[in-house]
């Protein structure tokens, strides 16, 4: 009897995992641009926290907002998720060029390409391509190309820092699950991080194909507290292309504290 139950229970298991090796992957392929004209989803244009998104959204339903821009609710939710949510997550030493000032970013100073913590949050154009083994991204700004190893594989030990870092992906469901580490030193959006900085992002598709939102929790020992998350969405743009980064001219003269000449 009991050689009997262990029979069934192994044809079980065998069975399980039969289905879901053969369950079909979330389909992610294809172009994907600026997101859904909605209030949120433009807020979260680069970016943005729950925390910001809460603030967003009491602003916008408070009266007292009704003949306000929102380019102006907008700038005070992110103003607010800046100060009440990424200020206090920094150490020290972040703390000390926090915020960035725009005339540091040495994609403005040097036309050097976005490392990785801002290449995954950038605007506009990414082009997603599926195989069984690897996921490629290509992204609009700076033209930058990306791996995600899907074959099970880990970092090597050996692996040196590089600006996009090394990333590697498994599903989980309708999810695409992204962990990447070994990024060398460089900036976000709202401040600066180490070589140890390492991310998990969680991308999902909507019911109706139309939107892909990220979620990405960072941490980064030097730069960091305790972790933050952040989320950004792209809508679907099957007609958009993607073309070479060139002309990018290094500025002449600027005043600190701005991106203008």
């Amino acid at each position: 009897m009991k050689q009997t139950l262990l029979i069934a229970a192994l044809v079980l298991l065998l069975g399980s995992a039969c289905a879901r090796e053969q369950s079909p992957r979330p389909d992610f392929q294809g172009m994907w641009s600026d997101p859904p004209s909605t209030a949120v989803d433009v807020f979260c244009f680069v970016g943005c926290t729950d925390d910001g998104i809460a603030n967003l959204n009491a602003l916008l339903d408070d009266p007292a907002n009704d003949n306000r821009p929102y380019d102006a609710i907008t700038e005070q939710a992110d103003h607010y998720q800046l100060e009440q949510y990424v200020r206090p997550r920094l150490t020290t030493a972040a703390l000390e060029t926090f915020p960035l000032d725009p005339a540091d970013d040495p994609g403005f100073l040097k036309c050097e390409p976005w490392g990785f913590a801002r290449q995954i949050f950038a605007p506009h154009q990414m082009d997603i391509r599926q195989f069984d083994d690897r996921i490629e991204i290509r992204y609009g700004e700076w033209d930058a190309q990306r791996m995600v190893y899907m074959d099970g594989r880990s970092r090597p030990g050996n692996q040196p820092a590089s600006p996009m870092g090394y990333s590697v992906g498994h599903y989980e469901g309708n999810t695409l699950v992204v962990e990447t580490s070994g990024v060398s030193r460089n900036i976000t959006f709202w401040f600066a991080h180490s070589d140890q900085l390492k991310a998990v992002e969680r991308y999902n598709r909507s019911t109706d194909g139309k939107r892909l939102e990220v979620v990405v929790t960072i941490e980064d020992p030097w730069s960091l507290r305790q972790p933050v998350q952040v989320k950004k969405a792209w809508g679907w743009a099957p007609t958009e292309k993607i073309f070479p980064y060139v002309n990018c001219e290094k500025p002449s003269e600027f005043r600190k504290g701005t991106s203008r000449p």
